[in-house]
């Protein structure tokens, strides 16, 4: 089994930061993609993405102000975010693909932490 904690989320004022971790432990042979979603109510978004090798991507919606990076001896994704916006409130949650001791990729995903951005 493989167990992810996600922390780091909470109130923060329009153009303040906050700083995103998960951390990713248990049977873990190694870990492929790492990625940051957020949940606002009626919508799910995938916000970025980083490969083991460290190529990025992120949605358009925040590139320039969230910066997606990641720890491979420590199994940890990270997720700076700057320029907070209103509309960046959400629950946002860790995903990562895993290659296992059976050699198969398993998904997992972390807890949820709410960010929440007053104007």
């Amino acid at each position: 089994q493989v167990q992810l904690v996600e922390s780091g989320g909470g109130l923060v004022q329009a153009g303040g930061s906050l700083r995103l971790s998960c951390a990713a432990s248990g049977s873990i042979v190694s870990i492929n993609a790492m990625r940051w979603y957020r949940q606002a109510p009626g919508q799910r978004e995938l916000v970025a993405s980083i490969t083991r090798a460290g190529d990025t991507n992120y949605a358009d919606s925040v590139k320039g102000r969230f910066t997606i990076s990641r720890d491979n001896a420590k199994n940890m994704v990270t997720l700076q975010m700057n320029s907070l916006k209103s509309e960046d409130t959400a629950v946002y949650y860790c995903n990562v693909i895993v290659l296992r001791s059976s050699g198969l990729f398993s998904e997992y995903w972390g807890q949820g932490t709410q960010v929440t951005v007053s104007s």
